[in-house]
């Protein structure tokens, strides 16, 4: 009971002297007030939520809202797949990905929060692209993309990115046009954005299993979109998401020279043919048990179970989240980090039906 006392005493205190900074502030102009005060603020909060068993923390969280879908009801992406049909080499795929040393990253399920997904609307400022050349059929090819105001790539926190030696991945959804703007290797440079590559959704299609096209990649390996799989800290907070989640594994870990529907592509994979391919939807086990995991960490785990996560790129960090620099909620307010799903092991899953796998030949036909 003194240590509550104490705690509420600290807090209260804190969040005093956030008033007196303020009256302050009126002769220090200098002092960024606000980035301070809102530290301090912090510091309180994580004080009073320890005394008051979360109520705080859920009073900040009350008005998230739940991110919209990004493509229409019965979208792939967004299939209940609980009940789906086992692959017939599942359990084989399985043994044979954790005897190769399971995930990556020493056989941790690890989270990477660096993918930002910016939003623009009929406001945002439209720049100048310039992309691959005409003959490179995969990509498309906009006179203009759509730039936020301050904002950057998934390496950066501005739009200038070295290419060599990063993704710069630069995903912007534009809901009211109805597209989702996913480029790789995106740089702002002389007026204008340069990519390697860029892939517009239609946000209003139905794409078929083929997706933008067989043999055709996108801003992923393996041609999907990435924004739509990513999940975030405003899904955490209200506790449900409601799609497929977006994994990875080491390119020796992947199946070569193919890949299964809904990828359309590979990239390059080098694993032997018990190697699970590109665009296998993984599903967490029915009887997996969550008290393992944090209440946070459940609601991605319930995911993984009612829609499961595609196989969509090479990598070393099985998981991929959106950042929160761009979300009401944030990771540390729902005690969610990189770790918190590192219980999770390959065994832990099972794969869904794969149907024919695809011979990878790079020639990209795009659907109409």
């Amino acid at each position: 009971m003194n240590m509550m006392k104490a705690l509420v005493i600290f807090a209260l205190g804190i969040l005093l002297g956030i008033g007196i900074s303020a009256i302050g502030y009126g002769v220090h102009k200098h002092v960024d007030f606000a980035k301070k005060a809102e530290h301090l603020k912090d510091h309180a909060v994580v004080a009073m939520d320890k005394v008051f068993g979360g109520k705080v923390r859920a009073a900040r969280l009350e008005h998230v809202v739940p991110p919209a879908p990004y493509f229409p009801p019965g979208a792939i992406w967004t299939q209940d797949i609980s009940h789906a049909p086992l692959d017939p080499q599942s359990s084989t795929i399985i043994g044979w990905l954790a005897d190769a040393g399971g995930w990556g990253n020493n056989n941790k399920m690890q989270v990477d929060f660096s993918l930002r997904v910016l939003q623009a609307d009929a406001n945002t400022p439209n720049v100048p692209f310039k992309g691959p050349g005409s003959n490179s059929i995969d990509s498309d090819h906009p006179s203009l993309f759509p730039l936020p105001v301050g904002k950057g790539t998934s390496d950066k926190s501005e739009y200038q990115c070295d290419v060599s030696e990063n993704d710069c991945q630069l995903l912007v959804v534009d809901r009211s046009r109805g597209k989702l703007y996913e480029a790789y290797q995106a740089n702002y440079a002389d007026d204008a954005l340069n990519a390697g590559f860029v892939a517009i959704w239609d946000l209003n299609r139905m794409y078929p299993p083929s997706g933008r096209g067989d043999q055709c990649s996108s801003a992923d390996a393996a041609g999907f979109p990435i924004a739509p799989l990513l999940f975030n800290a405003d899904e955490l907070a209200t506790g449900s998401i409601n799609h497929a989640i977006r994994f990875v594994l080491p390119n020796p870990r992947i199946r070569a020279h193919v890949f299964v529907h809904p990828a359309t592509h590979a990239g390059a994979p080098a694993g032997p043919v018990s190697a699970p391919p590109m665009g296998a939807r993984f599903r967490l086990k029915a009887s997996y048990d969550m008290s393992k995991l944090t209440p946070e960490a459940q609601v991605v785990a319930r995911a993984m179970q009612k829609y499961g996560m595609f196989l969509s790129d090479g990598g070393n960090i099985a998981l991929t989240a959106q950042s929160d620099q761009d979300t009401k909620a944030k990771y540390t307010d729902l005690d969610f980090d990189s770790h918190a799903l590192r219980a999770l092991k390959v065994t832990d899953f099972e794969v869904l039906d794969m149907g024919t796998p695809i011979r990878l030949t790079y020639a990209c036909v795009r659907n109409p």
